[in-house]
């Protein structure tokens, strides 16, 4: 048993299959191209990541419960009753296939789901995605979507600056707690079980990916010497242990069970990328539940860790929100990171799924360096100092010395695209760059120039162009000079200097270790909230910058392979490392209790979206004695003098003795303009009792401010105060949502091979004081005659991210049936995220079948 400014230009998406009137694509910049021969592929705002060509992959969920929605409303259940729940589920399943394949659609599913949620992925044809669409078992038809290795890093340590006290460790303990006894999930890349510094913590594991027997680093197949990191790493800061200096992970004696979600697999190019798959990530969290695979979830891991990111997609009602949730009423804790693009807003911003998921504890990252590496810099042309400046260094080696260096450029540099590294030898082979300072600029990749010119025995780097922070790169063996970024103007005086025949020289000063003023602050790369339904994310901060850890294989020297961590999956690991800490010490705690207890008892500081309820305090999680369902709450948006926003937490004494209870709310906002109402305001509860409090809001007038936070003080007699963030929209409701949809031909004969295009915009990213999201939780595809007669559904996608979409028209009715000739009308719905306090944009265009 159990217990609006101007827009910004629109993004390049997926769209699900559509229905059997139309064949689909994804455009942009006003190219069609046809899913057929050309699958659509997804790329964020500001984003280097593999393009990835995902076809159409798409999520079926059912309506009929899984194993998680009936132990949700049991709360108990016997090992053979969950059997039969997940039994049930794949028997829905089974029925729906058949009956897809008695009308001809016959459909392979990758992946079948039955724990966490119901139903499975395939790649699925227009057709049958429609009839999908008119079954009564199925809830709704997701896309798949791209996820990430929410960090970067690489390389080998110096113990001088990793040293403790040095902020680039994850210093979280629990005095007396190791983690014993608890099993971490780590759904990520494969991970190197060899590395002595995992110490045999890591078990066999799971392959989703490519379906082998364990859960193994993967080599890229196009180059073998190129092995999957980011599971090794995340691993490191878990469980590591007997490191450099003392080195260990946050909880060395818990057990990590690895499952490969994400890998070597094609991109859009041909080539090979690290990413994973949303039905990926949902079999990954199947696992998580169920590790033995018998339909039985009491074996399930206590927390679970996953280590991507799909960016911007922040739906709460996605399969893989959905799955997390399900994840969780299975007692299995979900840690993600908040991703790793940076500031947005004013309110929808830039958090990934799954991380916004409603149960998901997203983790953003803070700068916890202590100090920062520095050197002083100085550019000469002849007898003139050009530059003298003290900088910090980018890369991972100091200057032990100081040096006077020759300057030299590379071949050539493609404008402000940068270098490659055949640029750093001349046409016979011979370097041009040895034992010189290379002065080049930043590019696309600067990592790579910099390394590249390592490689060719360049003795410095000097990057000039765009600003960039301290230790932007990351550690990597073949990085083994000093490398500074220096303002573009000093730089290029130099290399005119050089090109005109003047003597020109680099200096760099020994490296100095001013103290970092932005200790503790948010890091720029963190992604910041809402999530698509309003509700405060990220929901906890924990530091991810240069965290040391394990990497897979060995140093060329044979020695173990430490390198660094820059993202948000490294804070995440962090505090997935102190959610262990806290379950060990407090066994009978449920998982939606122990993530409130990490975000509710963190340290306050910093603005809500971006770092939720503050930094975490695994000491005072560890003792508190109050937890609320939710962890954070979102009211919607203020749509008016009349509007009411109402929610309900419920309040849990998890302590060891009978709580007084006060309740109170309090926001940021203009407390004349803005009242906040808690009902009851006191509550007494007996251990291990609970009871519902609600909380509304009103606002006679709209306050200036995009959004108002605040946070629910729940506070026992003699005891610490739990929090619980807030977050209430005043931005005015979006109504451009659809942009004028457009038809290649307005009269046309059927035809399953030359369809009309039907072109739209749909959803939209406006610049307003930074980049807002304005997501479409729902696109509806109608199709009239000319009568105003319903003729049906053509489509309808779910949780769609800002892009031009392109449909081909074919002349067929939802049925497959031709259409008979004379006039017709689409008629497309765009609903907004969240539905629940705005209108639908509608847009309309007639055509006629010759």
């Amino acid at each position: 048993m159990r217990a609006r400014s101007s827009r910004a230009p629109l993004l390049l998406l997926a769209a699900p299959a559509l229905a059997a009137g139309l064949v689909w694509a994804v455009a942009a910049g006003g190219e069609t191209k046809q899913a057929a021969t050309d699958p659509p592929s997804w790329r964020g705002l500001v984003d280097t990541r593999a393009r990835v060509a995902l076809g159409e992959r798409s999520i079926v969920l059912l309506k009929t419960p899984s194993l998680a929605r009936h132990l949700a409303r049991v709360h108990f259940a016997t090992e053979s009753q969950e059997r039969a729940w997940t039994s049930q589920a794949f028997a829905a399943q089974r029925q729906v296939l058949t009956t897809l394949a008695l009308e001809g659609a016959s459909v392979q599913p990758d992946f079948t789901y039955a724990r966490v949620v119901d139903g499975f992925a395939a790649t699925l044809d227009p057709r049958a995605v429609n009839l999908l669409n008119r079954m009564p078992e199925v809830a709704g038809v997701f896309p798949v979507r791209a996820a990430f290795p929410a960090s970067v890093s690489d390389g080998v340590l110096s113990e001088s600056r990793f040293g403790p006290g040095s902020g680039r460790r994850p210093d979280v303990d629990l005095p007396g707690f190791d983690g014993r006894g608890v099993t971490i999930a780590l759904l990520d890349t494969g991970v190197d079980r060899s590395q002595p510094y995992l110490r045999g913590r890591v078990e066999p594991g799971f392959d989703v990916v490519g379906g082998a027997a364990d859960a193994s680093a993967r080599a890229d197949p196009q180059d073998p010497s190129r092995l999957e990191r980011h599971g090794t790493e995340l691993a490191g800061l878990l469980v590591g242990s007997g490191g450099p200096g003392g080195l260990h992970g946050v909880a060395p004696q818990a057990s990590v069970l690895p499952i490969r979600i994400a890998g070597w697999q094609p991109d859009a190019s041909g080539a090979d990328a690290v990413y994973a798959r949303t039905d990926q990530l949902l079999a990954g969290l199947e696992r998580a539940v169920d590790p033995n695979g018998d339909g039985d979830a009491h074996d399930a891991a206590r927390v679970a860790l996953v280590g991507v990111a799909a960016p911007y997609a922040a739906f709460p009602d996605s399969p893989e929100a959905l799955a997390v949730q399900g994840a969780s009423d299975l007692n299995t804790l979900v840690v993600a990171p908040a991703g790793n693009d940076g500031a947005a807003g004013p309110t929808f911003g830039s958090v990934a799924g799954p991380a916004a998921a409603p149960a998901a504890l997203a983790v953003a990252a803070t700068d916890g360096r202590a100090a920062l590496p520095t050197a002083r810099v100085v550019l000469r042309r002849g007898l003139d100092t050009i530059l003298d400046r003290e900088l910090p260094l980018l890369g991972p080696i100091a200057p032990g010395r100081s040096l006077t260096l020759q300057a030299a450029t590379p071949r050539s540099t493609r404008g402000l695209a940068g270098a490659n590294a055949r640029d750093f030898f001349d046409q016979r082979g011979f370097s041009l760059v040895a034992g010189r300072a290379v002065v080049a600029p930043l590019g696309d990749d600067p990592q790579q120039t910099a390394e590249d010119a390592a490689r060719a025995g360049a003795a410095a780097v000097i990057l000039y162009g765009r600003a960039v922070p301290p230790d932007a790169l990351r550690v990597d063996d073949q990085l083994d000079v000093p490398v500074v970024a220096v303002p573009a103007a000093p730089a290029l005086e130099l290399l005119a200097a050089m090109r005109a025949g003047i003597d020109v020289g680099v200096a760099i000063g020994r490296a100095g270790e001013p103290a970092n003023a932005a200790r503790g602050a948010v890091a720029s790369f963190s992604s910041r909230g809402l999530a698509f339904d309003g509700r405060v994310k990220p929901d906890v901060a924990a530091p991810g910058i240069s965290l040391a850890t394990s990497e897979p294989g060995l140093a060329p020297d044979g020695s173990i392979r430490f390198g660094t961590v820059d993202g948000t999956s490294g804070a995440a690991a962090t505090v997935a490392g102190a959610a262990a800490l806290v379950a060990q010490m407090r066994p009978r705690l449920g998982a939606a209790d122990l993530k409130s207890l990490l975000v509710g008892y963190a340290r306050p500081g910093g603005a809500a979206v971006a770092t939720g309820g503050g930094t975490l305090d695994v000491g005072a999680s560890a003792v508190g004695e109050v937890s609320a369902a939710p962890a954070t709450l979102g009211f919607g948006t203020w749509s008016g003098p009349r509007w009411r926003g109402e929610q309900t937490l419920v309040v849990r004494n998890v302590s060891t003795r009978r709580l007084e209870l006060s309740v109170t709310a309090a926001s940021g906002g203009d407390s004349e303009a803005l009242h906040l109402d808690v009902k009851p305001e006191r509550l007494t509860l007996r251990e291990g009792r609970e009871a519902s409090v609600t909380v509304t809001v009103t606002a006679p007038k709209r306050l200036a401010s995009p959004i108002v936070t605040g946070a629910i003080r729940i506070a026992p007699a003699g005891g610490a105060t739990l929090r619980v963030p807030f977050a209430i929209g005043f931005r005015p409701a979006t109504k451009g949502l659809l942009g004028r949809a457009r038809l290649s031909e307005t009269s046309f004969r059927p035809s399953d091979t030359s369809p009309a295009i039907l072109q739209l915009r749909a959803g939209d990213v406006v610049a307003d004081g930074g980049v807002q999201i304005e997501p479409v939780e729902r696109l509806d595809v109608l199709l009239y005659d000319a009568d105003g007669r319903f003729e049906g559904v053509l489509a309808r996608l779910r949780d769609l991210l800002p892009g031009t979409y392109s449909f081909g028209i074919t002349g067929r009715d939802p049925s497959s049936r031709r259409l008979a000739p004379g006039r017709y009308e689409l008629r497309l719905v765009a609903w907004p995220a969240p539905t629940e306090t705005a209108q639908p944009t509608r847009e309309r265009v007639d055509f006629r079948i010759e």
